[in-house]
């Protein structure tokens, strides 16, 4: 059998594993990696490539980071990408819209690795959206890809357990391990003709949103349990926040306390820092107030409360 040649789309640092699983796979060819642009970091503002890129650039593969897909001008050339000569684009949290056009190219069309069990938390949040919602499971989704947002065809579907205390990063980590094990068996499947792709019941579906700094301030009003979960779905980004004396507090780590104080009253109990809310406290283990650096509670306490 030769090698499957294929065109990979994707940005972050889960479509960098999920790449990583390619390459190391002797039945796929990567010929060429389609990312986003380097973006500013920091407050240098100092332009940080994609992990996707950084990859790539590893394995000395040909890497392109169009500003969008659609026929534009860059770097005072007329940019228009042709795949008509690839056995399959595989798309894993690229960010940018694939217009029809470009579905249609490749030899068996697109496929995307999705981490959430459509169609169920479509868009661009499913892993947050699950943890801030407290569910108990989530899971990986391969498809073969549409015009629409996340509607599809299923290839294939593998579910798994969210525990308790997982958070963004966790959770990230054992979807990637699962993508990686589900992903070649779906592609082979595929193009062999063993898998035939199954119609999404749209009448089952919810949507996610892309995510903003504004989604990590803490409403105080919540419950312990509610406040955890968008901790453990928010954190790194967009984190978690706070205000206190007219400054914004991120809250870097924390975990749910049964004491009971005022809302949102910053106080401190036995020498912990807790944070009062709708039933309970929140006890902050770690935290960095505007323009200071990142500090434990104990040093916070001696540092500001006295």
């Amino acid at each position: 059998m030769n090698k499957i040649k294929i065109v990979f789309f994707g940005t972050h640092e889960f479509a960098s594993t999920i790449l990583q699983g390619l390459l190391d796979n002797p039945n796929f060819e990567i010929a060429l990696v389609i990312t986003q642009p380097d973006k500013p970091v920091g407050r240098k503002q100092e332009l940080q490539p994609p992990a996707v890129k950084i990859l790539a650039q590893k394995h000395s593969l040909t890497v392109e980071q169009p500003i969008s897909l659609k026929l534009e001008v860059v770097s005072q050339k007329s940019y228009n990408l042709q795949l008509t000569t690839y056995d399959l684009a595989i798309v894993c949290q690229y960010g940018l819209i694939i217009p029809q056009k470009l579905l249609e190219q490749p030899k068996f069309g697109f496929i995307n690795v999705h981490t959430s069990l459509l169609p169920k938390y479509r868009g661009a949040s499913p892993i947050q959206s699950a943890l801030v919602n407290g569910e108990t499971e989530t899971g990986v989704t391969i498809m073969k890809m549409d015009a629409g947002m996340d509607t599809g065809p299923i290839l294939t579907q593998k579910a798994c357990i969210i525990d308790k205390t997982e958070t963004y990063t966790t959770l990230s980590n054992k979807l990637a391990k699962i993508a990686n094990l589900e992903l070649p068996k779906a592609i082979l499947g595929y193009i062999s003709s063993k898998i035939a792709p199954e119609p999404q019941d749209n009448s089952l579906a919810t949507y996610t949103k892309i995510l903003t700094r504004d989604d990590g301030k803490i409403d105080w009003s919540k419950s312990v349990k509610e406040i955890y979960n968008q901790y453990r779905g928010h954190t790194p980004w967009p984190g978690v926040w706070t205000t206190w004396n007219n400054k914004r507090v991120k809250l870097l780590q924390i975990t749910p306390s049964e004491i009971k104080i005022s809302n949102s009253e910053f106080k401190v109990n036995d020498g912990k820092l807790l944070v009062g809310c709708n039933n309970g406290s929140i006890e902050v283990l770690e935290l960095q107030v505007e323009g200071s650096k990142p500090t434990d509670a104990k040093s916070f306490i001696n540092g500001y409360l006295k």
